[in-house]
């Protein structure tokens, strides 16, 4: 009973998808209720966009969605220094992060990159300052580092459980 049990867990993607979005917004919701003077919602957009829903290469596309964040809230803190009006510091920091993926071979993640993008260049109109842009380059890069992290330390935990029952591994 307990082997079957393991067996449908491990051998299930729709589970260890749902078990790693959860442990990631767990981690991002505590986050957020600590530091609530942060915008700290976006860490947990960010760990749930960096998470993958695929089985096969859910760690090489968890790599390149957590690459992807990082080029577009690069570029968006990048953008916001320029201090062109907000229509144009977007259409630059789309083409610009377009650009970058496609130099670095990313294109199948290119649009996780101009969200992060959109992430940081998003402001209250009221409060034009450099510390909200750079708060939200934090955030958002730390919600793709714990994004990542959770892939990588669930995918040895899945792969010791599914060696423990004969079932296929994931690639590491």
């Amino acid at each position: 009973m307990v082997n079957k049990l393991i067996r449908y867990s491990v051998g299930s993607d729709l589970i260890i998808y749902g078990f790693k979005c959860i442990i990631g917004f767990l981690i991002g919701y505590q986050l957020y209720l600590g530091f609530p003077e942060y915008e700290l919602y976006w860490t947990m957009l960010s760990i749930i966009l960096v998470i993958s829903p695929e089985a096969k290469d859910a760690r090489r596309l968890s790599i390149e969605r957590f690459k992807s964040n990082l080029i577009g809230s690069g570029i968006g803190l990048f953008c916001y220094f320029i201090h062109a009006p907000n229509v144009y510091m977007l259409v630059l920091g789309i083409v610009l992060s377009i650009a970058t993926c496609y130099f670095f071979n990313l294109m199948n993640v290119a649009r996780t990159a101009i969200v992060a993008l959109i992430i940081v260049l998003i402001h209250e109109q009221e409060q034009m300052s450099w510390t909200g842009a750079v708060e939200r380059f934090i955030s958002v890069t730390t919600g793709c580092f714990i994004g990542l992290s959770i892939t990588i330390i669930t995918s040895a935990v899945i792969n010791y459980w599914r060696k423990k029952a004969n079932l296929p591994q994931e690639e590491l």
